[in-house]
């Protein structure tokens, strides 16, 4: 593996870890798990929805980002100015997903899929409902959720020309800080809050850092290829 798939595949895993601990998809992956949690009495069984869930969610963005990518790497034309031309659109892109990470740029908020009717039909489900509602709950993106997942993924893996592995590296990252989350629920951690606030601490830092690398590496991108200037 090549330096540059390699920091391709680390940034795609980053990316999802980053969506997870973001405050809404955070906030309702917790929601999730516990009112799944709720419809099972044993923690084994509890862990195993929580994983089902965690699943669904990778599945989704897998499906999605594979199929966003094979559609625009097998159009010809398309695929020929891509690899032609992406360092020069990736550039502008990265200085405006790291604007909204640093929330100078606000997106407008975007109909969400999840609610309490989908979650009570997902809990008669059993373990299956548990993943459909991981897969529709991925699918209800927020700004921030958006702002990585189609500014920054589906850019990072056109360039690299991985319509598998980047997604599915996003898709595993999304699903680890879940997958925590839904053991301690099973256990009875109570701890549980502290966690959540220390999270949401460190995914303003992380959120904070990435944005301000993206600007930067955005501003590189424009001045190298498209002002030819560095």
């Amino acid at each position: 593996m090549t330096d540059a798939v390699f920091l391709g595949a680390a940034s795609a895993f980053w990316l999802g870890i980053l969506t997870s601990i973001s405050p809404c998809p955070l906030a309702t992956n917790i929601a999730a798990v516990s009112f799944i949690g709720k419809q099972f009495t044993s923690p084994p069984r509890v862990a195993l929805s929580g994983l089902f869930y965690v699943l669904g969610r990778m599945l989704a963005y897998l499906g999605l980002g594979s199929a966003l990518v094979a559609g625009l790497l097998s159009a010809p034309q398309l695929s020929v100015f891509l690899q032609k031309s992406m360092n020069k659109v990736l550039g502008p892109i990265l200085i405006l997903v790291g604007m909204v990470l640093l929330e100078l740029l606000r997106l407008p908020s975007l109909p969400g899929m999840g609610g309490t009717k989908m979650q009570e039909r997902a809990a008669k489900g059993g373990m299956w409902g548990a993943g459909f509602l991981g897969i529709v709950f991925a699918l209800s993106f927020c700004p921030v959720s958006a702002a990585l997942f189609f500014g920054s993924l589906i850019p990072l893996s056109v360039k690299d020309g991985s319509s598998v592995v980047y997604p599915l590296l996003f898709g595993v990252g999304t699903g680890l800080p879940v997958i925590v989350f839904a053991m301690m629920i099973a256990f009875g951690a109570k701890s549980i809050g502290v966690l959540f606030q220390k999270l949401t601490r460190a995914e303003l830092w992380a959120r904070r850092i990435t944005g301000a690398i993206f600007v930067a590496v955005g501003i590189h991108f424009v001045l190298v290829y498209i002002f030819e200037v560095l």
